[in-house]
């Protein structure tokens, strides 16, 4: 078995995160501008303003930056920027590229302007937090608020009872980089995290939300993968709430055949081969010929949950054979 996990793109499910859970995200780790803010007014995703600004500073490589537009309590509206870095190194210019940006969009915009910046790499030592130059008595010295994830491994127990949604998403960075090239490890952290969504009371929107993130970044090696769906979905058929598991979702939701009815019962088709052949170590063509024959979507469901739920190879044959 493989023991090199690929290092997935955590761009795309931080920025999804962010706006899913905006408020949870300013109160878990910005809990006194959460205190100013006026959250009975609308807040507003300014991407097509970010993405002007981008292009004007060409200043190297951007992660993953939001720019928001709030009101405190006072009335005042203010745009909060948000600098998301996820290299595994230091960035020398780091504190730099949040200067820029801060002052173009003041500039472009004339808006008060607070930058606000998440570290999510491994080095303990890199805080950024401060872009400062003087010329003879000309003086610059710009300070952002930092937050250093890495921070979070000495409060496990406080991650573990918060009910914020981003305590799940510290936990799910953390077991990722201390899971580098552990496998079996990562696949029972993720497995761990992925239930206690369901055991902490969120609504059925919030942990798929959630478990979308946890299943992007920590990724797993193609055979540990079939495994934890295939728990996680017994699990799921367990507590009858079937939200996000299911193996079609899942494999819809990354793409394949996604929106077909021919590539959901595909997809199906798949799966069930694939559950028999790690649950049972059994393989047999004559099963891929019949499971072809099935059209009924409906059918094809109820036999994979049996292929994870049925407590021996002869009992799942006698039930296919039932409607074969």
């Amino acid at each position: 078995m493989s023991e090199n996990i690929p290092r997935p793109d955590y761009d795309s499910p931080w920025k999804e995160i962010i706006e899913a859970f905006f408020p949870q995200f300013i109160a878990f780790f910005f809990p006194k501008i959460y205190e100013q803010i006026d959250w009975s007014r609308e807040f507003r995703f300014l991407d097509q303003e970010l993405q002007q600004i981008v292009r004007d500073a060409e200043i190297g490589l951007r992660r993953v930056d939001k720019l928001v537009s709030v009101y405190l309590l006072g009335g005042v509206e203010t745009w909060i920027l948000i600098h998301i870095e996820i290299q595994g190194q230091r960035e020398e210019e780091f504190a730099e590229r949040i200067y820029v940006y801060h002052y173009r969009i003041y500039d472009k915009y004339r808006r008060p302007v607070v930058s606000l910046a998440i570290l999510t790499d491994e080095t303990h030592s890199w805080r950024p937090h401060q872009y400062s130059y003087e010329n003879f008595d000309c003086k610059l010295s710009f300070h952002f608020p930092v937050i250093k994830l890495l921070d979070y491994e000495e409060q496990q127990q406080e991650l573990l009872t918060s009910e914020n949604p981003f305590a799940v998403v510290v936990m799910a960075q953390l077991h990722t980089l201390a899971t580098r090239r552990k496998p079996i490890e990562r696949y029972e952290a993720k497995l761990r995290l992925a239930k206690m969504l369901y055991q902490r009371g969120y609504r059925r929107q919030e942990i798929i939300q959630l478990f979308h993130f946890i299943d992007w970044i920590m990724v797993l090696p193609d055979e540990i993968a079939l495994q934890f769906r295939a728990n996680l979905l017994q699990f799921e058929e367990e507590a009858r709430m079937p939200y996000v598991s299911s193996i079609e979702r899942l494999a819809i939701q990354e793409g394949r055949q996604e929106g077909r009815q021919e590539g959901r019962q595909e997809v199906l088709r798949e799966m069930i081969v694939e559950t028999l052949g790690l649950r049972f170590d059994w393989f047999d063509s004559n099963l891929v010929t019949t499971l072809a024959q099935i059209q009924d979507s409906e059918l094809l469901r109820e036999l994979h949950r049996l292929a994870v739920t049925a407590p021996s190879l002869a009992v799942f044959n006698e039930q296919l054979s039932l409607h074969a």
